[in-house]
């Protein structure tokens, strides 16, 4: 069986769930109302981010679980759907789109974090659009 792109990992129809922790998880407490979003769901997150602005996943992890009725979303699963967003636009970038038509990436992820260091394209563009839009 072929390996999935990216893209098709973004794009997989998909359901979140809120769970409740059965013990600590994280920075979760036992008990606590948990947002597993979706891939798609992180990656229309991303988009909402305007021109020049960034965001840390911490933000996006609050911001997402008061939209859905959690108390705290998945640490785990956010930087993994982060990652498949980052590399699907990577993906699309690849197939011809412009830097407007993909998900503007750079925006949620900084250089200096984890998740810079595992994006399979490297960390120039990412450091190259947040140059461009003055994101420090």
């Amino acid at each position: 069986m072929a390996k999935k792109s990216w893209k098709e990992k973004r794009d997989k129809v998909c359901d979140y769930e809120v769970k409740t922790t059965g013990k600590k998880f994280a920075d979760i407490p036992e008990g606590a109302s948990m947002l597993i979003a979706t891939p798609k769901i992180v990656d229309e997150y991303i988009k909402q981010i305007s021109f020049g602005n960034a965001k840390v996943i911490k933000t996006m992890r609050k911001d997402l679980a008061a939209e859905y009725h959690a108390e705290y979303t998945c640490p785990v699963t956010s930087g993994i759907f982060v990652r498949i967003a980052a590399e699907a636009a990577n993906e699309e970038l690849q197939e011809g789109k412009t830097l407007e038509d993909i998900t503007p990436f750079w925006r949620i992820i900084s250089p200096k974090d984890k998740a810079a260091g595992k994006l399979t394209f490297g960390k120039e563009l990412l450091i190259e659009m947040r140059e461009k839009e003055s994101i420090s």
